[in-house]
């Protein structure tokens, strides 16, 4: 079984659309997982109306607002499927996303042992992906290397359960943000690969609130996490010294940006 994971704040006017597209995927062993992060808005009533429907396996969880990696690490405790894949609220999927998820899995079950997960293309739409990546059909290569292949900007990414359970989310008191790319580098830095496919499985809109939207204040927002992971990723020899400067530069602008010479990580 798939775990759907969407871990969701005050994005009640959003979840609709997601939820239409998961009622049409072509693949239906699955479960929606879904984290509400401290909503003040109508997205408990709406959820309820979901399951009252009872088209698809929902489960819902509130939990005091705690930012989306903490979500992760809570729904990977929960969560019943075997795959473990993260679509956010303000989001959607291809009709056959699930179905090609689990194609791939299968693909890379008898070397199971090597991989964290897969991982497809994200879009504004079917014709049109986010970023850049390889002219293949699939790559298999951990998360460091990325940038040598050619695969830039986000993707949708699918993880074994097991893997994401080992591989918690660093959490700083007061703070709700953290990036990604901390846990995923280390689950690289084990050995783990991922299998990069070219389908485009995931459509996406970055809102004028959402995270990505919002980067710096973010970061400056959550400063103890922030520094964490520029420290570390500077600190990941296998990524290229381009990059790794990039992260050093971060490091020090953040420091100063924050007014702080140092800091008890």
């Amino acid at each position: 079984m798939i775990t759907v994971f969407t871990p969701t704040y005050n994005r009640a006017h959003t979840l609709p659309a997601l939820y239409c597209s998961l009622l049409k995927q072509t693949y239906t062993d699955f479960e929606w997982l879904i984290i509400d992060d401290g909503s003040t808005d109508n997205t408990q009533e709406l959820i309820g109306s979901f399951i009252k429907e009872d088209r698809i396996s929902i489960r819902y969880k509130q939990v005091p607002n705690g930012g989306k990696h903490r979500a992760i690490n809570k729904g990977t405790e929960l969560a019943k499927g075997e795959y473990f894949f993260i679509v956010d609220s303000d989001d959607l999927l291809t009709s056959d996303a699930l179905a090609k998820i689990k194609c791939w899995f299968d693909e890379i079950e008898p070397d199971k042992d090597k991989f964290a997960g897969v991982a497809g293309q994200k879009g504004t739409d079917t014709l049109h992906a986010l970023g850049t990546t390889f002219d293949k059909d699939h790559v298999d290569i951990p998360y460091y290397d990325r940038t040598r292949f050619g695969i830039r900007g986000d993707k949708a990414e699918a993880f074994y359960t097991d893997i994401l359970r080992r591989y918690k989310f660093p959490e700083f008191p007061g703070e709700n943000f953290i990036t990604e790319a901390v846990v995923w580098c280390k689950i690289a830095q084990d050995g783990y690969s991922l299998r990069y496919f070219n389908d485009i499985i995931y459509i996406c809109e970055y809102l004028a609130d959402g995270l990505t939207k919002n980067a710096t204040a973010r970061r400056i927002k959550n400063i103890r996490g922030t520094l964490y992971a520029y420290r570390y990723l500077t600190s990941v020899r296998q990524l290229p010294t381009a990059l790794r400067f990039r992260y050093l530069l971060n490091y020090l602008r953040f420091i100063v940006h924050a007014g702080l010479k140092c800091l008890n990580l």
